[in-house]
C-alpha cells in the first residue's frame, strides 16, 4: 500500500468482504440489496448481494477512526466491481487488496498482514474465518460469518471494542486477552491428537 499520510489515522483496520460485510450469491432470494454483472470465464453472472445489518452506520463509524483497507480472498474483476457499488465515492475504504496478495497454504487464502507495509501494533483484521489471519492471531477479531440474518448486529456489537483500540500502541494484548484465539487453536489442536 501507499504510505501513510501525517493526517491519515494511527491504527488500520482491514475488514473481510464476503460474509463479513456482505453474502453474495448468484442465486436469488428475499432481500437483495443490490446486484451486478461480472464476467467469469467469458460467461456474464449476475451477483446478488445482501449487505449486512448495519454495514452502513458501521462503515460511517470506523471510516472516521482507521484507516480502513478491505482484503478479500475474493477474485478482483468481482470485488472490485463490489466495492465500487458499497463505496462508489471512496468515502469509507482507502486501500483494496485481493486474492492475489494472499497466500496460499494447503489450499488455504493466508491473509498475511505484513504484505500492507503498515506497523503490525496497529493493524487489527475482521474476518469471519480465522484461519485468514492464521499468520497474524493476535491482530485478528473473528466474527460470526454471516448470510442473511436480517437481525444480525455483530457489526454494532464490535464497536466498543474496536473504539477502545483507536490510541492504544499496540492493539495485539488487547485482542489476545479478548479473544484467546491462540489457546482456543491449541486447545483444538490437542483435542485432534
Amino acid at each position: 500500500l501507499p504510505r501513510k499520510t501525517r493526517r491519515c489515522p494511527k491504527v488500520t483496520l482491514v475488514l473481510d468482504l464476503d460474509e463479513t460485510l456482505v453474502h453474495s450469491s448468484l442465486e436469488g432470494g428475499a432481500n437483495v440489496s443490490f446486484s451486478f454483472p461480472v464476467n467469469f470465464n467469458n460467461q456474464s453472472h449476475d451477483v446478488k448481494v445482501r449487505c449486512r445489518p448495519k454495514l452502513t452506520e458501521f462503515m460511517e463509524h470506523v471510516s472516521k477512526l482507521f484507516e480502513i483497507v478491505v482484503f478479500t480472498a475474493s477474485q478482483r474483476i468481482y470485488a472490485e466491481a463490489l466495492l465500487n457499488i458499497l463505496d462508489p465515492k471512496r468515502e469509507y475504504i482507502r486501500h483494496r487488496v485481493y486474492r492475489d496478495s494472499c497466500v496460499v497454504v494447503d489450499g488455504n487464502f493466508i491473509k498475511d498482514l505484513t504484505v500492507l507495509g503498515r506497523d503490525i501494533r496497529r493493524t487489527i483484521i475482521v474476518d469471519n474465518s480465522p484461519q485468514a489471519f492464521g499468520f497474524q492471531l493476535e491482530n485478528g477479531v473473528p466474527i460470526e460469518s454471516w448470510f442473511d440474518d436480517e437481525d444480525d448486529v455483530e457489526l454494532l456489537e464490535l464497536l466498543p471494542f474496536l473504539d477502545e483500540l483507536v490510541d492504544v500502541e499496540d492493539v495485539r494484548p488487547y485482542i489476545k486477552e479478548k479473544f484467546k484465539l491462540r489457546e482456543k487453536a491449541q486447545w483444538i489442536s490437542d483435542q485432534l491428537q
